[in-house]
């Protein structure tokens, strides 16, 4: 039987047993006992997709509204004309071929990797190295575009990538405790508008079953959605 120390049990005496709103689901999040670091905010939304199906499995971007107080380090694989733009939106590393043998040699001190569509020809002898990593560019999540530098100033801001997992579940970040509880409201929205928009047309029933948010060390708080009661009268 799992044992726990003091700040998680008393957080656990604080876990709302019912769903919340989002702005009460928050401020919830704020009531329990905090580690000593401002923690990542993270929600967590079942979704009723069958994964076997490869058009019920999501993936794709979004820049959220407040961003979410972190920023990534992003390589673009561009063409000369495109470089220099690349550096300048925040690109720690921009090029062609002399990129793509740097990352085959085994450079991979990035967070994200950019592609205009014409370089995909050429760098797609790195699926082997970045597929199993989930670096390799893929128009899917918005990482391979004719628009570089607009791709690489996104994501070094915190642009967030999303997919579902074996369970259908998708997992993102949505900022940091220290944020305004309206700025995590904001985040929280635009997300959840984005997974609804994305919904297959196969999908069948309830699409999303539950959302939750916890920080990085705190219980879950269950966030009453809409949709869930509508579909289920």
């Amino acid at each position: 039987m799992a044992k726990f120390n003091k700040r998680q049990t008393a957080n656990l005496a604080l876990q709302p047993q019912q769903p919340l709103e989002v702005s009460q689901a928050i401020a919830a999040l704020k009531k329990y006992k905090a580690p000593k670091f401002d923690q990542t905010i993270n929600v967590v939304m079942n979704l009723g997709l069958d994964t076997k199906q490869a058009d019920q499995n999501l993936r794709g971007s979004v820049a959220l509204p407040k961003g979410i107080g972190k920023t990534k380090r992003v390589i673009a694989f561009c063409g000369d004309d495109q470089t220099a733009a690349a550096k300048e939106a925040g690109a720690i590393k921009a090029g062609g071929a002399s990129l793509v043998e740097e990352v085959e040699k085994g450079f991979l001190d990035f967070d994200v990797a950019v592609a205009s569509p014409d370089m995909m020809r050429i760098m797609s002898k790195l699926g082997r190295v970045l597929g199993p990593k989930g670096l390799m560019p893929s128009p899917k999540n918005g990482t391979v575009t004719a628009q570089v530098a607009q791709a690489v100033r996104e994501f070094s801001a915190g642009k967030l990538e999303y997919r579902t997992d074996k369970g259908g579940n998708i997992h993102a970040i949505i900022g940091k405790m220290s944020f305004a509880d309206g700025d995590l409201a904001a985040n929280l929205a635009a997300f959840i508008e984005t997974i609804e928009k994305a919904r297959p047309s196969s999908a069948k029933g309830i699409y999303i079953k539950k959302v939750c948010v916890s920080g990085a060390m705190t219980p879950s708080v269950q966030i009453k959605y809409q949709q869930v009661e509508a579909e289920t009268e």
